[in-house]
């Protein structure tokens, strides 16, 4: 045999095409509510690393503070159209995150100052 036939050739211009559409169709059959909600639970997981809380190795309170700030524009946004059994546990997922952000600071932001603050209002214990 030679190297070639060991190798996949080029690919067809058709199938990024189909792999699009195939794509395409598989999220069309996905509810809204379970894509926003996913993507809320991926944004929480993330603060989550980067806020320290499975060990201090990935700890980055910078990019904890981005990740929570956009968890709460996403939540604040989507909660009226996924429904409040939907929105709360994100809600409350989201509290939870602003609170631990605060406790991992060294310099905590003043009270509305925090992560995701300016869509939440001010979180405080």
């Amino acid at each position: 045999m030679h190297a070639s036939e060991h190798s996949p050739g080029p690919k067809s211009s058709r199938e990024p095409a189909t792999d699009v559409a195939t794509l395409a169709r598989d999220i069309a059959e996905v509810p809204a509510v379970e894509i926003i909600t996913t993507a809320a639970l991926h944004l929480m997981s993330a603060a989550a690393i980067k806020l320290g809380l499975d060990g201090e190795q990935h700890k980055d309170l910078d990019e904890a503070r981005k990740l929570i700030t956009a968890l709460a524009g996403l939540v604040t946004a989507g909660a009226p159209e996924v429904g409040s059994m939907h929105a709360a546990p994100l809600r409350d997922g989201l509290r939870s995150l602003q609170l631990a952000f605060r406790d991992s600071s060294p310099y905590p932001d003043a009270p509305g100052q925090g992560p995701g603050e300016k869509f939440t209002g001010p979180v405080v214990d």
